[in-house]
């Protein structure tokens, strides 16, 4: 009876020596690196394809009007960019200080980053020159707008919801999430050039998934950062003076 008696209390310590050991595991180096890789290799991937369609309009584009011409070249290099200086970021970011729990927040957070992506497989609109050069400037502007911003995130940048230090400069002085507004800019360029009730669907989702990145990456920043909570009183979300 004693033996018997004693195997709920060793079952006990078993379960919290292996949290023990599993929280270790998460806050280890090596887990924080074997988390980088997939999407390091995504980013990998993306940038070589980018590099392929640049080289491929190069070569089928020749005769395209000179500006026309030169606002692709311009958005496919800005494509190559953003990614060159996300893969940067990703490789270089510190180790998080805090973290979103429950699979929610991971989802949002894959979800708002990869849905977009899906638009590539719907039909592509024919547009008019004009239309087609007010998407090539979106994408091109938001390109440019991302790689801004990642430079002043360093080594804070995040896909997850997590916390790896509180940027309040710069641009981040007046806008609490303005890469997801340099994305979204980006989206809505490329979601032009695959214009359907399909795309704008898509676009929708995927935006909503974006909100909620952003509620769940307050409520970790302003858990480990208590300055957050001022910070977020006196700035606007998106838009200045909007939301």
């Amino acid at each position: 009876m004693a033996i018997t008696s004693d195997l709920p209390k060793e079952r006990g310590v078993a379960g919290r020596q292996l949290g023990v050991a599993l929280l270790q595991l998460r806050q280890s180096r090596g887990y924080d690196i074997a988390m980088r890789l997939p999407l390091l290799l995504w980013c990998g991937f993306l940038a070589i394809s980018a590099a392929n369609d640049l080289m491929g309009y190069i070569g089928a584009a020749a005769g395209a009007p000179p500006l026309i011409y030169a606002v692709n070249i311009a958005m496919r290099l800005s494509l190559i960019g953003f990614f060159a200086v996300l893969l940067a970021s990703v490789m270089l970011r510190g180790p998080p200080l805090d973290k979103a729990q429950g699979i929610e927040p991971r989802l949002s957070a894959l979800l708002g980053t990869l849905l977009i992506t899906a638009i590539a497989f719907l039909p592509r609109r024919d547009l008019s020159p004009e239309l087609g050069m007010l998407s090539t400037a979106l994408i091109l502007c938001g390109n440019a707008f991302a790689i801004a911003v990642l430079f002043r995130l360093g080594r804070s940048f995040s896909v997850m919801a997590e916390a790896r230090g509180l940027v309040t400069g710069g641009l981040y002085r007046h806008i609490r999430h303005p890469l997801y507004v340099a994305e979204e800019i980006a989206a809505v360029g490329c979601a032009m050039q695959f214009f359907s009730l399909w795309a704008v669907l898509l676009l929708a989702v995927q935006f909503g998934f974006q909100l909620r990145r952003m509620a769940n990456e307050e409520r970790v920043l302003e858990r480990q950062f208590p300055e957050y909570a001022r910070y977020r009183r006196t700035t606007a979300r998106l838009i200045p003076g909007i939301y």
